[in-house]
């Protein structure tokens, strides 16, 4: 039996505030001195960049459908037993409460995946996040009562976000408190919790710096000063402790043997922010040495690279910088053109093209172009690969996610690596490198990272 406090940040919609409220409630513990375990619902990359600055732990993704939901209580033990066991877990919702993955199938539907599944397999109460200045007085009430009274999470407070004024406040929590449902917090309107956007959602940590540092630091400050942290933790101390062990990597792969760890070098830098932590760890256990290389400063990828890893990101707006490192996209070309390992996700497939926007990448697919799109392309996949590839067979079948505003052209080459329900053939296969807009988290298929590995240890001519 593990003890883990723990506390889920939800919503009644998108937009109400749960991201200010789950970095500011992490700022506000981790400032208090306590281990504060992040964690966040579903597929999104952003999020977790700003909760592991407010908590200096990897920020960590709870997905049913990425993963299987028998894995996700054994992932968010890994992540709260990460170095220490964490004082107190904080989880961040998706959407709505009961907002999940639709149309059913082989992996569910309805509220599959969404915060309150996620919330019942992790046995948390819920504090659900609610934008007064939508509702006034007792229409608050109304929109609580109706998310505690549907389904079957235990909702154990509220904390009220955008307050316009102490008079509304007092109505809020008078209409609250005939419900018998506890005002945890309570945030008036602010500049400071404001995070700057663009076309996919926030801007992500790694690229603001020093600001994104001193964001956090505010909404800390604010939240501390909001809501009431100790009754926030007892909340989070009801929690039950868990009977399951926690997800260990090692037992997870097939651990190559022989002489040496291969390198395998993982693209990072603000063009390419996004990555699961945990497949790293898989790749790790399955015996290669990790590195960092950042496609916007480095000129050459590490010294005896034999793997390379290119996830997702913004490489659009990076396009000019990442044109201009001409010695670092002939090298890679000439990695991949020498048939050694490539994995490209979303950000990556745009970097190996030919040109984004009209600005030369990579080359390693050749005469693919990349552009803008006027419209979002976004949601899970149920994959099957198409085609042997350096991680996946023939047949096999995945579970992904798609979230990108550009397209290829073309959408795949003559060696397809994946098809689902809504297009047809997508990405690409050349030889040992493969490409495509398919996010993976590996936790859900291991043995990517062995095949990695193992591909990356093979002597290559």
């Amino acid at each position: 039996m593990v003890n883990v406090p723990r506390l889920v940040i939800a919503a009644p919609a998108s937009g109400s505030g749960k991201t200010t409220v789950a970095t500011g409630l992490m700022a506000a513990f981790a400032a208090r001195g306590a281990a504060v375990s992040p964690h966040k619902v579903g597929p999104d990359y952003i999020d977790p960049g700003y909760h592991a600055l407010a908590t200096g732990r990897p920020g960590r993704n709870l997905d049913p459908w990425l993963t299987g939901e028998d894995r996700v209580v054994p992932l968010f033990l890994h992540g709260a037993a990460d170095a220490d066991i964490a004082d107190i877990a904080v989880v961040e919702g998706v959407m709505g409460l009961f907002d999940g993955r639709t149309g059913g199938g082989d992996f569910g539907g309805g509220d599959f995946a969404s915060t309150a599944h996620v919330a019942t397999l992790l046995d948390a109460p819920v504090v659900l996040v609610v934008d007064a200045a939508a509702a006034a007085g007792r229409s608050v009430a109304a929109i609580v009562h109706g998310f505690r009274s549907f389904g079957s999470v235990r909702v154990g407070g509220v904390i009220l976000n955008r307050l316009g004024s102490d008079a509304h406040e007092s109505m809020c929590r008078d209409a609250l408190g005939d419900l018998g449902v506890p005002v945890l917090g309570a945030l008036r309107r602010h500049a400071d919790a404001a995070t700057p956007s663009r076309h996919l959602g926030l801007i992500p940590a790694a690229e603001r710096d020093a600001d994104a540092v001193a964001s956090v630091r505010r909404l800390g400050e604010l939240v501390a000063a909001s809501c009431d942290l100790d009754a926030l933790a007892a909340l989070a101390r009801s929690a039950p402790p868990i009977a399951a062990g926690a997800w260990d990597p090692a037992a997870a792969v097939e651990v190559r043997t022989g002489a040496g760890r291969p390198r395998v070098a993982v693209a990072g830098g603000a063009a390419f922010t996004f990555g699961y932590a945990e497949n790293e760890e898989l790749l790790a256990a399955a015996g290669a040495e990790v590195v960092r290389f950042d496609p916007l400063r480095d000129e050459a990828l590490p010294a005896g690279t034999r793997g390379v890893v290119v996830g997702g990101g913004f490489p659009e707006v990076y396009a000019a910088e990442l044109a201009a490192n001409e010695r670092l996209r002939a090298e890679l070309a000439a990695f991949a053109g020498a048939g050694r390992p490539v994995y490209a996700e979303c950000a990556g497939l745009l970097y190996l093209a030919q040109e984004l926007d009209g600005a030369p990448m990579c080359g390693v697919l050749d005469g693919v172009k990349a552009t803008m799109a006027p419209r979002l392309t976004l949601g899970y996949r149920a994959a099957v690969a198409v085609a042997d590839s350096v991680v996946a067979r023939t047949g096999e079948r995945v579970r992904g996610h798609e979230f990108h505003r550009t397209v290829t052209d073309p959408a795949h080459g003559d060696t397809a690596a994946w098809q689902w329900s809504t297009s047809g053939p997508a990405g690409f296969v050349q030889g040992d490198c493969v490409a495509s807009y398919l996010h993976l988290h590996w936790a859900g298929s291991p043995w990517f990272a062995s095949r990695m590995v193992h591909a990356c240890g093979r002597e290559h001519g």
